[in-house]
């Protein structure tokens, strides 16, 4: 078979706007002929799913997969809700955790990549545009166990991962988790970046706070440290009020049980997209 020139891909590129791995593919079994590669891009769908891909994907589902080694998290995403509810979306999204469970991408480029001829045929059959917008994979080390908890479907979707077995108490806290949404484990988790903004934010209050003027700085600098703990705590999931027991905070809970929480992970379908 003749190899393809650079001319000639990108010309099918622009004719197409499949990618450059595709019309390469598209000459090669077209003998360089520009239209049978086009026709040939047609017929599997590429075009197609290349034509949707400045629409904006803000439904899908987010699924978890647990294995004896591992636990995988990801969102699945698609243009409608209703596409979302149909066992077409199902199986697609099925066939993305087996992806990730078997091929073990090192990152969501090379996922696209292998999940590649799965959403071009998805397109073709359902008509909208569909991705994988992120994963993560968590080891299980001796001893850990994972629980997962979807909610409405798995519009939200938590994986937690317990230092005992107990699946039920990993039920309540991916209830919790999902309905409270924590960005953190505790304070000392916090990234630097977060703590530097929401100082800024603070500082900012303060000098503005004309009850504020005449203090001393050691007094306006407590009053900082104490905003930026208060705003923080409240995106801490050990310091928040425990949804099953608002006595304790889920810190608190998880003592008294004898449990340590290794590590959650929550998504919310079109988190930062529909919002």
């Amino acid at each position: 078979m003749a190899q393809p020139t650079i001319d000639q891909i990108k010309a099918l590129r622009e004719r197409t706007q499949a990618g450059i791995m595709d019309c390469k593919k598209a000459l090669i079994e077209s003998d360089c002929d520009l239209d049978k590669a086009c026709d040939y891009l047609r017929e599997k769908g590429i075009v197609k799913a290349a034509s949707k891909a400045n629409r904006i994907a803000a439904e899908g589902l987010v699924s978890v997969l647990i294995k004896e080694d591992k636990a995988i998290i990801a969102e699945v995403n698609c243009e409608t809700d209703f596409v979302s509810s149909g066992d077409k979306f199902h199986e697609l999204t099925a066939g993305v955790m087996n992806v990730i469970d078997e091929k073990n991408p090192a990152n969501i480029d090379e996922l696209r990549a292998a999940t590649s001829p799965l959403f071009v045929d998805a397109t073709v059959a359902m008509g909208e545009k569909m991705d994988v917008r992120r994963y993560e994979v968590k080891t299980l080390n001796a001893g850990e166990h994972a629980y997962s908890y979807l909610h409405m479907g798995g519009k939200i979707g938590v994986l937690v991962i317990l230092d005992k077995e107990d699946a039920e108490l990993g039920k309540h806290l991916g209830m919790h988790i999902a309905a409270n949404a924590p960005l953190y484990m505790d304070l000392d988790s916090i990234p630097a970046a977060d703590r530097e903004r929401e100082l800024s934010v603070a500082k900012a209050e303060v000098a503005d706070d004309p009850k504020l003027q005449g203090k001393p700085d050691s007094v306006k600098d407590m009053i900082v440290s104490k905003k930026v703990e208060k705003t923080l705590s409240k995106d801490c999931l050990t310091l928040q009020a425990y949804l099953l027991d608002e006595s304790k905070t889920v810190g608190e809970a998880l003592k008294a049980m004898g449990v340590k929480l290794i590590s959650f992970t929550r998504y919310k379908v079109a988190e930062g997209i529909a919002e």
